[in-house]
């Protein structure tokens, strides 16, 4: 099993919702995923959205086409669809992929139908063919899908268990490296008895931890988290290393 990042492309994210008196611009980033069962394919990229979103986020966009061609695939040949939640910035290659089933939370795709959440033609298309979880499933042996609520309610991440060690693909569940840093070493600060107050972290850290990931990868980040090298056993102590 292997993975491939996909470049689909970027938006500039306002000042109103970078938390700073600046604007951010982020990639939108996908995952190609080989597997023995066939290619699986974690989001779709930017889908086409009204005049207020496209003005206020300004995306350019990377077919994805395009983006599979360069990683030496093609549209038929995705086996399976995995969005991390349905924006239009997830979900916008969904309707090329007619047919394919898309594994969503039933809560995310409740949330789609009822309006307001996304954009309905990103949805509701010729062929749309949907396979709703509740909860974590196994849905190709050591592919699991994991509840992550937080950016959304029915937001969801992939773990892919390799030979190597652990990849989680986070979505969006963090915006950046950075915050899954801070937050992963929350909860080993609440877990080593440190008195609080303490930083929060997300409840389902524990169970991501459980599938102890070697790195973590990232919806609009191209960032990659990997835990803090460690000294082997009875070993000399290594360098500490970017």
């Amino acid at each position: 099993m292997t993975v491939q990042r996909l470049d689909l492309g970027y938006f500039i994210r306002p000042a109103s919702e970078t938390g700073t008196s600046q604007p951010r611009a982020e990639p939108v980033l996908a995952y190609l995923v080989r597997h023995d069962k066939g290619l699986l394919l974690f989001d779709t990229g930017i889908g086409a959205a009204d005049p207020d979103t496209e003005a206020h986020y300004r995306p350019r966009r990377r077919a994805l086409q395009e983006a599979l061609t360069a990683a030496g695939a093609a549209l038929d040949d995705i086996s399976l669809v995995v969005n991390c939640h349905l924006h239009f910035d997830h979900c916008g290659g969904n309707p090329l992929l007619a047919g394919r089933p898309v594994l969503v939370q039933e809560t995310e795709l409740e949330a789609a139908q009822q309006g307001g959440h996304t954009f309905d033609h990103l949805i509701d298309f010729p062929g749309a063919t949907y396979e709703v979880t509740a909860g974590e499933t196994e849905v190709w042996p050591d592919v699991w899908i994991i509840p992550t609520p937080g950016h959304t309610q029915g937001h969801q991440s992939l773990v892919l268990r390799q030979h190597d060690g652990t990849v989680l693909l986070a979505g969006q569940a963090h915006d950046t490296a950075s915050h899954f840093a801070s937050e992963h070493l929350a909860r080993r600060a609440a877990r080593d008895g440190l008195r609080p107050p303490l930083p929060p972290y997300q409840p389902w850290l524990d169970r991501l931890t459980d599938f102890d990931p070697r790195r973590v990868l990232f919806a609009h980040d191209c960032s990659v988290w990997e835990p803090p090298r460690t000294r082997p056993a009875g070993g000399p102590a290594e360098a500490a290393t970017g």
